[in-house]
């Protein structure tokens, strides 16, 4: 299974654990691919300077079979490139589209969250305004729901921040099973933090 991990200028460094959890993922699975998609192929600047390279740009790449929306400061802008969100909805048709923290932002703007549950990032260091709330603001046609995640079948979008790595283990229990995702969680060492979470802070289904 082929999964892109689409990355942008002032990308969030940790957002980058969703390429870490899936490369964790592929001891136990070896066909896991994953590649890494941007608005343009070559260098990307994410937020503190680092800088990655992407294989494909989004609008030509090979057929993934997910898209991962990584979110960062970057967001505001990249919501407002044309070609990112038209690429987005052609996407949209036969892939599966999942954002992690602000790149549900992106995923809004596009238009493929309307009509559907959704969430996004919400802790901020004021005076930023959450951006869940601007979700709400923004986008009034998606039903913004307070939760670590929303999967809606066809498209997840993932909380905030660290969250990330639990977007990336729901999406392998939903893909493999769950023995998979538990082992990842087991070898990442983070399988108490992940039992935390779906207790305290659960995600939201898509009624069978």
């Amino acid at each position: 299974m082929r999964f892109g991990i689409f990355i942008y200028d002032g990308v969030e460094p940790i957002d980058l654990a969703t390429f870490g959890v899936l490369s964790m993922a592929r001891r136990i699975r070896p066909d896991i691919e994953i590649c890494t998609l941007a608005p343009a192929a070559g260098a990307v600047r994410l937020s503190n300077g680092l800088v990655v390279m992407a294989d494909h740009a989004l609008g030509t790449a090979p057929r993934q079979d997910v898209i991962v929306v990584t979110g960062g400061p970057g967001w505001v802008d990249e919501s407002r490139r044309p070609q990112t969100l038209a690429a987005l909805r052609r996407r949209a048709s036969d892939t599966l589209l999942v954002s992690v923290c602000t790149g549900g932002m992106i995923l809004g703007a596009s238009g493929v969250l309307d009509g559907k549950r959704a969430t996004t990032k919400r802790e901020v260091v004021p005076p930023e305004v959450p951006p869940i709330q601007r979700m709400r603001e923004l986008h009034p046609l998606i039903d913004v729901c307070e939760a670590s995640l929303v999967d809606e079948d066809r498209v997840i979008t993932g909380g905030g921040v660290s969250l990330c790595i639990d977007a990336m283990l729901h999406l392998l229990k939903r893909l493999y099973g769950a023995e998979v995702a538990d082992e990842t969680a087991r070898i990442l060492e983070y399988q108490r933090a992940w039992s935390a979470n779906l207790e305290q802070f659960p995600p939201l289904r898509a009624a069978s």
